[in-house]
């Protein structure tokens, strides 16, 4: 990472994560797409090349948090991003294509396959949100899991963990925001953003051009995970350390 490109965001986009305490009562804990795809060395196009401090350390926190929230009996909702073959994410390669196995959570994670506590939610675009908007019926009628998922469990904090940082995490977070504002929700009163347990992938300029791709699909990673807790933060997310 560019150090004076880091000292430069934190010094004038500056965010402050905290401690938080949760009333594990009143919170649900959500998981974005902690799949092979992204988290396993070598697993995809999309996964880390190589053992990933940030990658590992998201991991192990969210394995340690959805430990905590089943045993309490609270409510867990996954998303694992899952492609149709050859139904291209633009302007991702292929990745997570269902089939593959880059699907499926990472071991920390999978006895959640069999927790009565956690929900899981297969999703076949960035936006988890809008991912879990199933048919309900042939009239045009929709509805929506994670809206469903909050008001059955009368929710008033929603604590997210996952990958991407950036991409992933920060959509279904802007989202989230949004129709909490609009009431769809009325009991969410906080969304919040556990940094520790967030992550995003690295992709140096000079590995990207490397890899015969434009410079425009740079990707940092203490960068882009910055950026993306800055505008999450800035939208009304709570960051918190831990």
């Amino acid at each position: 990472m560019n150090a004076p490109l880091q000292e430069l965001l934190e010094r004038e986009l500056p965010i402050a994560p905290e401690p938080r305490t949760l009333p594990l009562a009143t919170t649900g804990l959500v998981v974005i797409d902690e799949v092979h795809g992204f988290c396993t060395v070598g697993a995809g196009n999309l996964a880390p090349p190589a053992p990933n401090p940030q990658v590992s350390r998201m991991v192990e926190e969210t394995a340690a948090l959805a430990r905590r929230f089943a045993d309490a009996h609270r409510p867990v909702l996954a998303f694992l991003d899952t492609h149709q073959p050859g139904v291209p994410e633009p302007p991702y390669p292929p990745h997570c294509e269902k089939g593959t196995g880059e699907e499926n959570l990472v071991p920390e994670l999978e006895w959640l396959d069999d927790d009565p506590n956690a929900t899981l939610i297969r999703k076949d675009c960035i936006n988890g949100f809008v991912g879990a908007i199933e048919n309900a019926s042939h009239h045009g009628l929709h509805h929506n899991k994670t809206m469903d998922w909050v008001n059955v469990h009368r929710l008033d904090t929603v604590l997210v963990t996952g990958i991407c940082t950036d991409i992933c995490v920060m959509d279904f977070v802007l989202t989230l925001l949004s129709a909490r504002n609009h009431r769809l929700m009325p009991t969410l009163k906080d969304i919040v953003v556990l940094e520790p347990a967030c992550a995003t992938y690295d992709l140096p300029r000079a590995a990207a051009e490397g890899m015969d791709l434009p410079a425009t699909m740079a990707h940092p990673q203490t960068a882009t995970h910055h950026l993306g807790l800055y505008f999450m933060a800035a939208r009304g997310a709570v960051l918190a350390s831990g």
